[in-house]
């Protein structure tokens, strides 16, 4: 049995080393995510580096689904020269949301030169599983996740503020929950986002934030 599945993953691995056009690519890489194995780990990486978004797509889709496993190789081989890879690979860690991804989080969304790494990382801010930093870590961490957002909803690129008020609603969920009161500070600084941002789209998304924060604190 255990031969025969490694037959099949080794099947799906070769399939899309061996894709012959864009969509049979595509179709490959969500096959081989679809099967959630560690060992597809380095093609789906590599796979970021290719240029076809929807196979980026899932590529990205099976790493989070892997989870955990493929944190390390992720950051081990993060491209600071192909800049969609790096972005790719950045939406990845986000959607992982393992706290060893923090650090090249927090510097990618106030200092990468893409916009659309920097928006990756925003987001990811805001759903770092942050259970699993010891106690003593958790509330300097958060702090520095704050800070950053805060700084990072001036991005000159609106699609990065609008990442910065997603990651911002979500770590004020958190906060919430965990009673700290500095829960305020992000509530006011949201607001201040709505009375202030002059792209209708971020403005409107943090008027959802708002409203989600507020029916959040009442349950």
């Amino acid at each position: 049995m255990n031969n025969q599945a490694s037959t099949i993953d080794n099947q799906l691995i070769r399939a899309v080393e061996e894709a012959d056009s864009s969509q049979g690519l595509i179709d490959a890489v969500k096959d081989l995510a679809a099967a959630h194995i560690e060992e597809a780990i380095p093609i789906l990486i590599k796979v970021l580096g290719y240029n076809n978004p929807g196979a980026a797509v899932a590529a990205v889709d099976g790493l989070v689904e892997i989870g955990e496993p493929a944190v390390l190789p992720v950051l081990e081989t993060l491209d600071g020269y192909n800049y969609g890879a790096r972005a790719w690979a950045i939406r990845a860690l986000a959607g992982i949301g393992d706290p060893r991804g923090l650090e090249i989080l927090l510097d990618s969304a106030a200092n990468d030169f893409s916009f659309s790494v920097r928006r990756g990382a925003a987001r990811g801010l805001g759903f770092i599983h942050w259970e699993k930093l010891s106690e003593a870590e958790v509330s300097d961490a958060q702090q520095r996740a704050f800070q950053i957002l805060v700084q990072v909803s001036q991005d000159p690129e609106w699609v990065v503020r609008y990442a910065a008020v997603v990651g911002l609603q979500g770590l004020g969920k958190v906060v919430k929950v965990s009673g700290k009161d500095w829960f305020k500070d992000i509530l006011s600084h949201i607001h201040q986002i709505s009375d202030t941002e002059t792209t209708l789209a971020v403005r409107a998304r943090a008027e959802f934030a708002i409203e989600d924060l507020y029916r959040n604190k009442r349950e």
